[in-house]
């Protein structure tokens, strides 16, 4: 027991590196910039941030949220993403062991954390992560044992098609966009990865959490229902929630069937 507890610490900090690394993609990805150099600094003054003081959450925590140099605020988000990707990674590896699956799902997890904060932050899901996903997601189900290539390549079309349906006849009752294509792009990629069988689930409980949240956030924006919503992070959630906790059997807890 000690030993389980003792290897998914050491997962989750495994994470929460990838997670520092997530950040440096979430801020420099969209602007087009290199995600290797220069080296990590303070958005602020520019002064590179030196290694001891780059550690996934302490860091943050340790100078209380500001720069060393120039004590510029450091926004919270660095550690929650941090500390999201550590738990993901964990909860993942405690689900699944030492598999091959583990190791996609990791994956799987770093780019939807990574994506879906891209998308809260500038309301587009980049095709590099959409696109080169669906693409892995069907070679990983042909290579891995554990997964059928035919669930994953029907998950791609279930889930794609799914959310271009809606986003038709949206947009034939509204004549607007209601539903961006890299949100189409993102469930088939889901579709790819949990396989078809995931995608109703993934889809009514993306729609509840973006129907909560969604609506707390209307309350506060004066575009009341024109409030533009990313709904990338709320489908990456449910699909995560999906891959780690036992819902293979969802159904069963609206519907319970006895016999």
């Amino acid at each position: 027991m000690s030993e389980d507890i003792v290897l998914t610490s050491f997962v989750f900090w495994f994470g929460a590196i990838w997670g520092s690394f997530a950040n440096v993609v979430i801020v420099r990805l969209p602007k087009e910039e290199s995600v290797v150099s220069p080296r990590s600094h303070c958005p602020n003054c520019q002064k590179p941030i030196p290694w001891y003081l780059n550690i996934p959450i302490f860091s943050w925590v340790l100078l209380r949220g500001r720069c060393r140099e120039c004590k510029h605020a450091i926004s919270i988000r660095y550690p929650i993403v941090e500390f999201l990707m550590g738990f993901f990674f964990a909860a993942l590896f405690y689900r699944y062991g030492w598999s091959f699956s583990t190791l996609e799902y990791m994956v799987f997890a770093f780019a939807l954390v990574t994506s879906s904060f891209i998308d809260l932050d500038h309301m587009i899901l980049p095709d590099r992560f959409t696109l080169s996903g669906i693409v892995l997601g069907l070679l990983g189900a042909a290579i891995n044992p554990d997964r059928a290539f035919l669930d994953a390549f029907l998950g791609v079309f279930l889930g794609g098609g799914f959310l271009l349906a809606i986003a038709y006849f949206y947009y034939v009752f509204r004549k607007v966009e209601g539903m961006g294509g890299g949100d189409i792009k993102l469930l088939a990629w889901i579709g790819a990865v949990c396989g078809i069988q995931s995608i109703l689930f993934v889809v009514l409980a993306s729609s509840v959490l973006g129907l909560v949240v969604g609506s707390l956030y209307m309350l506060k924006s004066k575009d009341g229902l024109q409030t533009g919503i990313p709904f990338g992070p709320y489908l990456s959630l449910a699909a995560l929630v999906y891959l780690i906790f036992d819902v293979s059997n969802w159904t069963q807890w609206f519907f319970p069937i006895s016999y």
